[in-house]
């Protein structure tokens, strides 16, 4: 997991609109990168709506928000289309971006333990640094706070 303060090594993923995204491409405009775990589930899609319909404040931050899972990209093709989701998604069937930002982590539900992405968020600044992360999120509220956080840090 990175450390705040530090500077994120590049990443580029497979994204929506049949793009390829890299934090690289994204300097001078803060970045929010959120993990979620599996499109079309109540919480990650609460999640999405909530970042959808902030996006504008967003924009007005010069912040661009990118959403991150382990499905493919078609079915985040689906799931944007659905929701009508004013923002890509980034397709880590490969683990790696997980990896790079430590939220594939032991989960524990209806009894059963297995390795899944635990919701997170990772605000990114205009030069590539880590300035917030909230980790083990809960849905409700949370885009106020990241909304918020981008605010404080203009």
């Amino acid at each position: 997991m990175p450390n705040l303060g530090k500077k994120i090594k590049n990443f580029i993923r497979p994204a929506t609109g049949d793009k390829n995204i890299s934090l690289n491409d994204l300097a001078g405009k803060k970045v929010v990168l959120y993990f979620y775990p599996k499109d079309n589930t109540p919480g990650c899609t609460t999640e999405g709506q909530d970042f959808r319909d902030a996006r504008a404040a967003f924009t007005k931050l010069n912040t661009v928000i990118l959403g991150v899972s382990r499905d493919s990209l078609k079915k985040h093709e689906n799931f944007k289309s659905k929701y009508a989701f004013n923002f890509d998604l980034l397709s880590d069937e490969d683990e790696s971006l997980c990896n790079q930002f430590g939220v594939i982590q032991l989960k524990k539900n209806y009894g059963k333990e297995y390795m899944g992405i635990v919701r997170s968020t990772f605000l990114i600044d205009e030069g590539g640094v880590l300035i917030e992360q909230w980790l083990n999120v809960r849905v409700k509220g949370h885009v106020d706070d990241v909304l918020a956080a981008c605010k404080a840090h203009r």
